[in-house]
Order: C-alpha cells, then structure tokens, then sequence
C-alpha cells in the first residue's frame, strides 16, 4: 500500500509538473509579445517561460497557505550557484539587521577606492543578494571599487516604506563608516536596476541634504521606476505585453508594494485612480509632451479618463509621494543631485520614465549621461553571464556603467 501511494503521488507530481510547463508556454505564446528589435528572441522566450513557471508554482504555495508566490520564485531563483572570483573577497555582513554582501578587491590599494552602493530590482517582489552576485562582482572587479548589495526587505511581506528604509538605514551606514572598508569619501555612487534604480534615485534624493554624511558623487539609474502615477504613457501602450515585464506583472508589483487591492487594477489602467487636480499639477513632469516625437512613432493614444474612484485615490495616494515616486520631487530638491548616468531599454514598460527623468534633470542644470539600448527589454542586465541565455545587451550596459565609474 505504501509503494502504490507514492508511486502514485510520484504521477501526480510529474503531472502537475508538464502540466504546469505545458500552460506557461500556451500562456506565453498567447498572451506575450517579442518585438522584431530584440536579438535573441528564443532565449527571452525561455527566460520568460521560467520566470512564470517559478511564480505559477509558487501561487500553488499561496493558495495552499505556505508562503507568498513571490517568496517561492526567489528561493528557487536563489538555488543558482554563485560565481567566485580570486581576485575579489565577498563577504556576507549586516548593516545592523539589514543583510549586505560586501565585494572587494583582493590587492591592496595605496588610496582609497571607489564605494559603490549597489540596490537589485525585481520588482520590491523578487531579486535578491545572490540573483545579482555577477554584477556586483565585476563592479568590484573591474572599477577596483568597494561594492555593497544591500539586502532589503521584500513585498508582498513587507510593504512600502519597509524597501526605503532599509536602503536608506544601509546606506547610512555605510557612509558613515567608510574608513573601515578604505572608501574615499569623494568617489561614492548609488546604482540600482529597475526598481534597484528607484531606491538609488530615492536615496540620492534623502541624503542629499544631510550635512552629517559624505556625499553621493553620482547616481547610476538602469531602466529604472521613476513614478507610479501614469500607466498609459506611451511605452506602457508600446510594451504593456513584453517579457519580462509586462503590465500585468508591473501592476501587480504596485498593489504588493502599495498593499493595494488587485481588483482596483483595471480603475488604475484607465486613469480614474487621480482627481483631474492632481493630473493637471504634475503634467508639467509627467505629460507626454515631455517625451521626444520619436518614441511616440510606434503607436500612442490619450486615454480618456472617466470619473475619480476616491475610494481608489485614497488607497493610491502614497504613490504620489517623491520616496515612492521620485520624478515628483520638487525642483528645489532635484536641482541638487548628483551627476546621473541613466540607461534606458528601448522594449521597456518603464522607458518613459527614464526619459521624462533626464530632461528634468538636464533642465536643472544636473549632467547627465544617457544610453539607449535600442534592442533592450526591461530585465536584460539580469542575464549577464547567464550562460547560454545571456543576451549581448547586458554586456554593453555593463560595459558603460563601467566606463561611467571608471571615470570617478
């Protein structure tokens, strides 16, 4: 009796594991869209099919009550083996009860070096310290710089302002004690990918003012979250349904981060989430006048927006505020941040953000470097050194972050 109950337990489980991978697939293919311009198209197909196999198991786990879809997909993501270099030490510390890895160079410095903070995406939902160890690893490397990652603490099971404060107590730390890792205090950069780019904006723009702290010397911002107000500019219309970050999955995001109902998801989409008011005060950063002709070509239209849903402005209105949506700050402080590198993706959700983000720091008199990946999806960096599944795009973006650092 015991061999023929896990014999057939064994069958139930190889079922729900092909059929699982058979419905990701058909999903895929039916709902997903691989524009011409990307290179590689099959091995995106590929990284999106196990990226929502990870996160359709882990709703198997949600909905039997063991842990947040989420938190499975990471720590299946987390089970890849991570790449050590001889050249480099890393170190696991925390920064009080904030987790970091810290990366540094193996041969001594005759100065102090480069201090890079360095903040992963995915989402506030997924990434970790290990899903961004290469990067980190051939900063360190490569830019003889001090590297931490900072560990944050993720939705669904921890909301916003819990992700901004752990980047802001970690950093903190860090600049307060930068004699001990032998970092000179006028070459320090903040650098994130994704919503990584919204902490390293976010914190640019908190420590800003602080006297009692070194300053940042630069920001880096790769095809970052810059505000969570708009979902109908036009790359949210050019690229709603493209891996790996499509809208669905980008509102989905939003409600864990927000803690706001998914069902307002559709109210949000149509704009009806904002009085009229609040549209017209922030147009003059947000309209889409703001973004050059060129990236409207390859199709926009204005959404009409019906009716404010209070109930829905009242749920939202956190995401107004500049530490969660940091194209918002006033002129008064984004006049005052560093020197900025930012790296656009040109099949990105998030694109628009990026480039409503540099004309306003250009207008403020901030320099700012820009590059475009004409061929980029939002989450290609994630594939460097992915073996067969890296996509040239990700060598390039690493190669100009690089460059931009190196310069310091």
């Amino acid at each position: 009796m015991v061999v023929l109950a896990l014999t057939l337990l064994v069958d139930a489980v190889a079922v729900f594991l092909l059929g699982s991978v058979l419905w990701v697939i058909c999903r895929h293919l039916w709902t997903e869209h691989i524009p011409e311009g990307i290179t590689h198209p099959m091995r995106l197909r590929v990284l999106s099919c196990l990226l929502q196999l990870s996160l359709t198991w882990g709703m198997l786990f949600e909905k039997l009550g063991l842990c947040y879809a989420p938190q499975f997909a990471s720590f299946l993501h987390d089970l890849m083996p991570l790449k050590k270099d001889p050249d480099v030490v890393v170190k696991d510390v925390h920064f009080e009860t904030i987790p970091v890895k810290l990366y540094k160079p193996k041969k001594p410095s005759s100065v102090p070096r480069i201090g890079i903070i360095f903040f992963h995406g995915g989402g506030t939902i997924l990434g970790s310290l290990r899903t961004h160890h290469s990067i980190c690893l051939r900063l360190s490397k490569d830019c003889d710089a001090v590297v931490i990652s900072v560990g944050y603490r993720k939705s669904p099971m921890y909301k916003y302002p819990v992700m901004k404060d752990d980047c802001v107590a970690a950093t903190t730390h860090f600049l307060r004690s930068l004699d001990v890792y032998g970092v000179d205090p006028d070459r320090l950069v903040v650098c994130g990918d994704s919503v990584g780019g919204t902490a390293a904006a976010v914190t640019s723009q908190t420590v800003v003012h602080r006297k009692d702290l070194p300053q940042i010397r630069a920001q880096i911002l790769i095809y970052p979250s810059l505000q969570l107000v708009d979902f109908g500019s036009p790359s949210y219309q050019q690229n709603f349904n493209v891996p790996l970050l499509t809208s669905n999955l980008a509102l989905y995001c939003f409600c864990c981060h927000l803690d706001v109902k998914l069902s307002w998801q559709s109210v949000i989409k149509s704009g009806r989430h904002l009085p009229p008011e609040i549209w017209e005060k922030y147009r003059k950063w947000l309209g889409v006048e703001n973004i050059p002709e060129r990236f409207k070509k390859q199709g926009y239209k204005p959404i009409p927006r019906g009716p404010v849903n209070n109930e829905v402005y009242q749920e939202i209105k956190t995401a107004l505020n500049n530490t969660c949506s940091p194209l918002l700050a006033e002129d008064s402080l984004v006049s005052q941040l560093p020197e900025t590198c930012i790296v656009s993706c040109e099949y990105d959700l998030f694109r628009d953000h990026s480039l409503l983000y540099k004309k306003r720091l250009e207008a403020l008199g901030v320099p700012v470097t820009w590059h475009h990946m004409e061929d980029g999806f939002h989450g290609v960096l994630n594939t460097f050194e992915f073996g067969l599944l890296s996509i040239p795009c990700s060598l390039r973006i690493m190669d100009l972050i690089i460059r931009f650092i190196k310069k310091f």
